[in-house]
């Protein structure tokens, strides 16, 4: 009886971590997998609620490529209302080595990119949400890139 009992749990067990496993919830054995993926560049980076669709654009960049890129910004509950970041459907990335050009390319035919956003620091913003694209350089980077101007 008791062996049974023993028999039935263990059965049990196994059904339940294979249904786990078909979840869109990252496990242990898929953590892995995710830092084949990108990297993060600090560990404050939130990044474990990246749903699939934007590890698939991450992935794709990746093998466009041919580097991993570097996440410096994933989810985060403060910035503007609507932000992507907020929902956890974008990452501000960059890829050392590779030009802010060749990433945009990249990111253009990942099938499942929604917005691409580059700014003057050489960081590129990539979403799942609806198809956009902008260019931002406001702030301090603006005011250097007048006074390079000023200086020629």
């Amino acid at each position: 009886m008791l062996l049974a009992c023993v028999v039935a749990l263990t059965s049990l067990f196994a059904t339940e971590t294979m249904a786990g496993r078909s979840h869109k919830h990252i496990s242990r054995h898929d953590k892995g997998s995710v830092a084949k993926i990108y990297t993060i560049q600090t560990s404050r980076v939130r990044h474990r609620c990246f749903p699939g669709k934007l590890r698939a654009v991450l992935q794709h960049i990746a093998r466009q490529v041919g580097r991993r890129p570097l996440v410096t910004s994933g989810h985060r509950s403060n910035g503007r209302r609507g932000s992507y970041h907020r929902k956890c459907l974008a990452a501000d990335i960059r890829v050392p080595g590779i030009s802010v050009k060749r990433i945009v390319a990249a990111a253009r035919s990942a099938p499942a990119i929604g917005g691409i956003g580059t700014y003057c620091n050489g960081i590129v913003h990539v979403d799942v949400g609806p198809k956009r694209r902008w260019h931002y350089c406001g702030g301090l980077a603006r005011l250097t890139k007048r006074a390079r101007l000023a200086a020629r």
